[in-house]
């Protein structure tokens, strides 16, 4: 027999879980009395006996004490009250200590919960996360990246996102819509962005100033990079080692790219009915690639495709710029060198890369409230700031991540600003249009022309080929 929709159970029922979250997600806190009786037997229509019951079940789990002649008035939990929330987070990520702070910070202010952080190492963290769900195990929160949000697109796994959003985070008024555009299917944002950076130049000042290289830089095009490049590359010694080299970069598929769009490349037509890898545009572009390692000198010849390589190169004094996010900078302050950031210099357009990192819910999850709660702290102006001033990291929130007053000398270069000038030319790895096993086929290929073993073209056309026949398929 069906039961009513408003009937006495559901009402009651609703009353207990809706005081209870308020009282779990910090909205009523310890110290503060809950609403009189009378006024809540009115609210949720249960008579104040059955109020009462409700709320000596509350009593019971230590939520609140009964003051005689007062009310009732929520306690300071005991560890056995409280809730714990699972957060899931790559390990190789360069925020973690901040994160570790702000979790303390949200355990303060919401004394119910405990935020448990789950460390995931970074290879396999897609596939590692779905299967602690699949299983019952998952986080109910859990970090992603602009990459991991690619990869449960192309595996068709977003069923595991329960989609959210705060409502108080408008991308256009409050942050940066081309970071939610990374993180959307349609226009709807499934996870909310929480971090994110372009790729940038990073360059050592010190090493700038041997090579008599004037304070007011300038990095227009390509010709610009190949001259400074150039002027702080000390040279080959009679032995034809390299002392230091004036620019590095890695062939990982969120470095290299930033020359083809620099120069109009891409990998596919619109449509994907074609590739276009063959193109005059990519053949200049990645053969201006290939020269500043084999042609000009400038740039060490790469050993792989980690952006390792270019940043300890870069910590170690031995490259004087480097392409790197605003991630990568929070490492150098455990470095003693001295160092800014500029804006990617152009060819034919200006462009650069843009990456980001979003919190999303498990949609098993059986704290879905909560989550929500913390989620919303965590772009909050209070965690975004706590975010700014301990490290590098742009964080979502536009009047934090711009407000200059947060700077800190020591943790940001002189010119953190750059972003600014960056993102309205900044695209994503969506925006190439390729998908991400087809990336590994292509970085697969270009080893041979990052070994300088066929020519561009012959290796372009080579992708070519492989993509038309995939994509026939």
């Amino acid at each position: 027999m069906l039961k009513r929709v408003n009937s006495f159970e559901e009402r009651y029922n609703r009353f207990l879980h809706e005081l209870k979250d308020e009282i779990l997600t910090g909205s009523i806190k310890p110290g503060e009395f809950i609403l009189p009786e009378n006024t809540l037997s009115k609210v949720y229509d249960l008579s104040r006996v059955s109020i009462r019951k409700a709320l000596a079940e509350l009593v019971e789990e230590g939520l609140i004490e009964k003051i005689p002649g007062k009310g009732n008035r929520v306690i300071v939990p005991l560890e056995t009250s409280k809730q714990t929330l699972s957060l899931a987070w790559f390990s190789d990520s360069y925020e973690i200590e901040i994160v570790e702070q702000i979790i303390d910070r949200f355990e303060q202010l919401y004394p119910f919960v405990k935020i448990n952080l789950e460390l995931i190492p970074s290879s396999n963290y897609i596939y590692t996360l779905t299967q602690m769900i699949e299983h019952g195990h998952g986080p109910d929160v859990f970090m992603v990246s602009d990459y991991h949000f690619r990869e449960l697109i192309e595996s068709e796994q977003l069923d595991i996102l329960d989609p959210f959003v705060p409502e108080h985070l408008e991308p256009v008024k409050d942050s940066y819509t081309k970071v939610f555009d990374m993180f959307s299917v349609g226009e709807k944002p499934l996870v909310t962005p929480f971090v994110f950076s372009p790729v940038v130049i990073c360059y050592n000042k010190k090493m700038f100033k041997e090579a008599n290289i004037p304070d007011s830089i300038q990095l227009q095009n390509w010709e610009d990079l190949l001259e400074l490049a150039r002027s702080s590359t000390k040279g080959a010694t009679d032995n034809q080692i390299i002392d230091q080299y004036g620019f590095c970069f890695s062939s990982s598929s969120n470095r290299y790219p930033v020359f083809l769009l620099q120069n109009n490349g891409k990998y596919v037509l619109e449509d994907r009915s074609e590739s276009v890898m063959d193109s005059s545009e990519n053949i200049e572009a990645l053969s201006f690639c290939v020269d500043l390692m084999y042609k000009h000198k400038v740039s060490p010849i790469f050993s792989h495709g980690s952006n390792e390589l270019a940043e300890h190169l870069f910590m170690r004094e031995r490259a004087a710029m480097i392409l790197t996010t605003y991630y990568f900078m929070n490492e150098f302050r455990d470095h003693n060198i001295s160092w800014d950031v500029l804006p990617v210099p152009a060819n034919k357009t200006q462009a650069t890369l843009l990456l980001g990192g979003a919190l999303g819910i498990n949609a098993d999850s059986q704290m879905k409230e909560t989550a929500k709660t913390f989620i919303n702290y965590m772009v909050s102006t209070e965690a975004q700031t706590m975010l700014k001033r301990n490290g590098c990291t742009i964080p979502i929130l536009r009047y934090v991540a711009e407000d200059n007053y947060l700077l800190q000398p020591g943790i940001h270069p002189d010119n953190y600003n750059a972003f600014k000038e960056v993102m309205p030319y900044a695209q994503t790895m969506r925006d190439l249009n390729i998908t991400i096993e087809e990336m590994e086929r292509v970085e697969s290929e270009l080893h041979f022309l990052w070994a300088n073993m066929e020519k561009t073209e012959d290796v372009l056309k080579k992708i070519k080929l492989q993509m038309d026949d995939s994509l026939g398929k």
